[in-house]
């Protein structure tokens, strides 16, 4: 039997190295100066985390001793009691969704004409398409808290102040994603309803709206279970709802109470996470997944 011939004349050179090396340096290994700005950029990373750390106050000794204080507290906690106020705290939920309902609603309705108008395939003028977008950068760069103590100041306490808290928050939120979905549309079908001679609106109806539709409402669901969440903390600034029923429970340490109150936001979230998933499975053509 004879040993396999190897041919030395299909290996590469060293002036084919060479010039596959000068061609293509990444396949051959970072070079000094790239292996320099990686340690550097990472040396900078934990530079950047130590100084935040110690600009917080960090250190162990603070986290053990809040960890011991929640532990001890965490005692007070259960069992869970309404004390008397189960009708009071229903009715605070309720206003909570309610809030929640009418924020995402609102917020809906106004960014569904700005999400057209931030679109660029839609509108084509780059000056008014900067203004809209810097605009909607605005209104979603100020959180719902923010909102919430500028709107509690304007109109008084109460669910008002909530709703158009949360309507302010997401308008510009929702209007970016709607004018990002519109300029992700296929074209086919909007120049196919503008060659059988329909003007821009009827385009706009038929050819654009139906291919977004399902997202809008998607994300109108989403954001619904998002602000049920976000209409809790904004009745601690004096926006009603459950919030307000929380933060006076805290505020006098009624903690059996605190723990019924948060167990029924958790039961709430959750039953409205559940529905709200089967919806946007339903819409984007999926069957919800079994329990």
């Amino acid at each position: 039997m004879t040993a396999p011939h190897t041919s030395t004349s299909a290996l590469p050179g060293s002036a084919e190295i060479a010039a596959l090396r000068a061609r293509h340096p990444g396949a051959f290994g970072a070079s000094p100066a790239l292996r320099a700005r990686r340690w550097a950029a990472a040396g900078a990373v934990v530079a950047f985390i130590v100084f935040g750390l110690w600009w917080v106050g960090f250190s162990a000794e603070r986290i053990w001793n809040g960890l011991f204080k929640l532990g001890w507290l965490f005692q007070f906690l259960f069992p869970p009691s309404h004390g008397g106020w189960l009708l009071y705290f229903l009715e605070g939920m309720g206003e909570t969704l309610a809030m929640a309902f009418l924020g995402t609603l609102l917020a809906a309705l106004g960014a569904i004409p700005l999400g057209f108008l931030a679109a660029r395939n839609i509108v084509s003028n780059r000056f008014f398409h900067f203004g809209v977008r810097r605009s909607l950068d605005g209104l979603r760069g100020v959180d719902a808290l923010i909102w919430a103590l500028v709107f509690v100041s304007a109109v008084g306490l109460g669910p008002f102040a909530g709703v158009m808290a949360l309507a302010m928050s997401d308008v510009g939120t929702l209007a970016k994603l709607f004018s990002e979905a519109i300029e992700n549309v296929e074209r086919e079908q909007s120049e196919g309803v503008r060659a059988a001679g329909a003007d821009r609106a009827t385009e706009t109806r038929f050819g654009i709206l139906p291919q977004v539709l399902p997202i809008f409402v998607s994300n109108v669901l989403y954001y619904f279970e998002s602000n049920t969440r976000s209409a809790t903390v904004l009745g601690v600034v004096g926006a009603g709802g459950i919030g307000l029923a929380l933060s006076d429970r805290i505020r006098i340490n009624d903690w059996d109470q605190v723990c019924f109150i948060v167990i029924m936001i958790l039961v709430t979230v959750s039953i409205i996470d559940l529905l709200s998933r089967i919806l946007r499975e339903r819409l984007v053509g999926k069957q919800p997944l079994p329990a």
